[in-house]
Parts: C-alpha cells; structure tokens; sequence
C-alpha cells in the first residue's frame, strides 16, 4: 500500500476547495456513452432535488429571520470551526461507553423481512452534545435519545454483516431493504443491519412536520451534533456486532448514509469495508447548488456576519475529508451517479481523492434513479467478499 497524504500538513480542505465549486462544470466518463440516462435522469433530479430543498429552506428559514438565533448560531460555528481546525478525529468523535442494547421481535404490524429471522435493536443513545449550551435543547427532543435498528440474522448463529444506512427523509425499512436488494446479500451470506440516523422514524418528534425535521428546523449546531450522535451510535452497533461474534463488519449507505458511512472510515478502523453510495460530501457547497437553500446561504451572507465560507468551516466538524483515514484505501469503495443532481460527480471526486487508491464506480443514472444498480451490487458483493471471504461459509 502506498503511504497516504498526511492531512494535517495540507491546508484544510474548507480553504483549499474553491470558492465557486458548488457551481463548477461537471462530467463523468458515462456521459458520452449513455446521453439519454444521464441527461435523462438529471432533469428528474432537478425537479425532486428543488421540492425537496424547499421543504428544508422552509424549516431553517424561520429560525434565521430571529437574531438571537442568529447570534447563538454563529458562537456555536466558532466553536465547531476551532475543533474542525485541529483535525483531532479522536477528539471529536469520543469513544461511546458500554451500552445495553436491547433485542425484540418486530411488532405484528411493522415491517419484517419474510422468512428471515430478524429482531428491532434499540437502546438508550449514548451521547452527550459537545457544544454545551445547546445540550438541554438538543436532549430535549426525547423521541431521538432512542436508537434503533432492524437486524437480520442467521439461524446458525452470527456472519459477516453489512450495516446500512438510509438518506435523508427515507428511513423506512421496507423502502431500503428492496430497493438495495438488502435479501439477496443476506441469502450470499450476510447479516444486515438497517440502522435508523437521528430525528428520522420512530425517532421523530411528533411536533415536527416530516422525517429528518431535527436535522433542519433548529439551527446549524443541532445538525452538527446529530451527525457526531449519529457515528458514536453506530459505533455502538459496530460493538454489539463483534461481541456477539459477527466476524466482520462493515457499511454502506445512500446521500446522507453515505457521508455517514464515509465518516465511520475515518474514525472506527475496525471495519471490514467502507462503501459510501452517492455520498454527500461537502454539506454547505452542495446546498449552495441547490434552489432555494442555496438563495437561503446567500441571504444569510447578506443579513448574518455567517458567509458560505463560515459555515463551510464550522460544519467541516463532521465531515470525512476533515480528517487522516482510519480505513486503508483497498478497503473502500464509492458508488456515484453519473446524472446525479443531489451529490454531483464532482462531490464524489471529492471524497475519492481523499482515499487515493480507493476503488471509484459510476453508474447511468441519478441520485434516485439507479440505472445499472444490478451491475454495482454485483460489484459490491464482489467487493464485500473480498474483505470477508475467510469468514463466509
């Protein structure tokens, strides 16, 4: 393996990554050989990429229009920005304590897969926010101080498993499970764990208007710690798993599942494989390409001592290119979509650079529409058995 560039003896990527990128010219390879499907489903992107950009415009919007919001929002980025700055991963990401995690069988009327064990995971959240002044407020949100999974096993006791983690807004298991075809990888041989990310599910405050609420409608500090809630969780399944005897263990996700999973790389180096699929990557540039968010970062430019810049360094508390890689660059590998609106090519790159070396595969469709999906799970079957063969039965 080719020794890896040192990320604190480069300048931080929030500096070095160009002012105008979110609007830079992209492209893939695919563009040329498949117009139609990646032009095609670009277009079908746009249009569900605005509807939903709106939707998350519209629960930020009025927390920004109060300046006592404001004025907390901005001492909390300068808080973030200062750890972001370190690049301290161990730092930031604590390690979780021992927590019981608790197992039960599905109840009657929620999603079970057919004829396949499977048990809901749940147990108390271990986190405790970093920024302090906001700790009452986040820990308030009672419904998400619960985590929770779905976890299908084997009958003759604990595989190799694949957690996987959702996007933004779609949590629902039996959304997941069929479209990432999540029964054929468990009939190869794998456990699979569907891990459910912070304010989304029955993690949900029954007050907020749709799934990933939390997430937009309380500021920039909160989004923040949801993601750093989010990794400490999953590092407490990644615990249960090898407990309880998985032989190995490793991710992937889709959008905001990806950027989680990519994240894991760079914090817990006891995973087996890393695949990140259709990854957000740069949360503030990649809202700045979209309509209206991207109207809203401009408006608080203007009305907020908060620029794009600003918010690019105190979110960089969370992202992966922020930190040195824990996972070995053979053991990642990263799906992008060619006519992908969402998280554009160019985002993907991103985090592909970031691993030199890392595997890179890109697919004639967008971050929705998943044309070729049959040829980049067979990749990621392959992928995965490579890093698990010694355990596969």
């Amino acid at each position: 393996m080719k020794p890896q560039p040192q990320v604190k003896q480069q300048p931080p990527w929030w500096v070095s990554l160009p002012e105008d990128f979110y609007c830079q010219s992209d492209g893939t390879e695919l563009d040329s050989e498949y117009p139609l499907q990646v032009y095609g489903t670009a277009v079908v992107d746009k249009v569900v990429r605005t509807a939903l950009a709106t939707m998350f415009a519209a629960a930020a919007l009025p927390r920004f229009r109060n300046s006592a919001n404001i004025d907390r929002d901005r001492l909390a980025m300068e808080f973030y920005s200062k750890l972001a700055n370190d690049r301290d991963v161990d730092k930031v990401f604590v390690k979780p304590p021992e927590v019981e995690v608790k197992a039960v069988q599905p109840p009657a009327m929620s999603y079970k897969p057919r004829g396949i064990p499977a048990f809901n995971l749940s147990f108390k959240s271990p986190y405790e926010p970093l920024y302090t002044p906001i700790a009452d407020d986040f820990l308030s949100n009672r419904r998400n101080l619960t985590a929770h999974a779905q976890y299908w096993t084997h009958p003759d006791g604990p595989r190799p498993t694949l957690i996987f983690v959702h996007g933004v807004v779609g949590s629902w298991y039996a959304f997941n499970a069929p479209f990432f075809n999540l029964r054929e990888f468990y009939n190869q041989g794998y456990d699979i764990l569907l891990y459910i990310q912070p304010f989304h599910g029955p993690r949900k405050e029954k007050t907020h208007p749709f799934n990933g609420y939390g997430l937009f409608g309380s500021g920039f500090a909160q989004m923040n710690e949801a993601m750093l809630q989010a990794i400490m969780e999953l590092r407490v399944l990644v615990d249960y798993l090898l407990k309880r005897g998985s032989p190995c263990v490793g991710i992937s996700g889709l959008s905001l599942g990806g950027y989680l999973s990519s994240l894991m790389a760079v914090v817990e180096s006891r995973l087996a494989f890393c695949i990140p699929n259709s990854p957000l990557v740069a949360p503030v540039d990649t809202m700045r390409s979209w309509w209206p968010s991207g109207e809203l970062i401009n408006w608080m430019a203007k009305h907020t001592e908060m620029d794009a810049l600003e918010l690019r360094k105190g979110l960089a508390i969370h992202s992966p290119l922020s930190y040195q890689p824990k996972l070995d660059p053979e053991k990642v590998m990263i799906i992008g979509g060619a006519g992908d609106r969402f998280t554009p090519p160019r985002f993907v790159r991103l985090l592909h650079d970031h691993w030199p070396g890392s595997h890179l595969h890109w697919f004639p469709g967008n971050h929705i529409v998943h044309l070729g999906q049959e040829e980049y799970l067979r990749l990621m079957k392959q992928f995965m058995d490579s890093h698990c063969q010694h355990s596969l039965s």
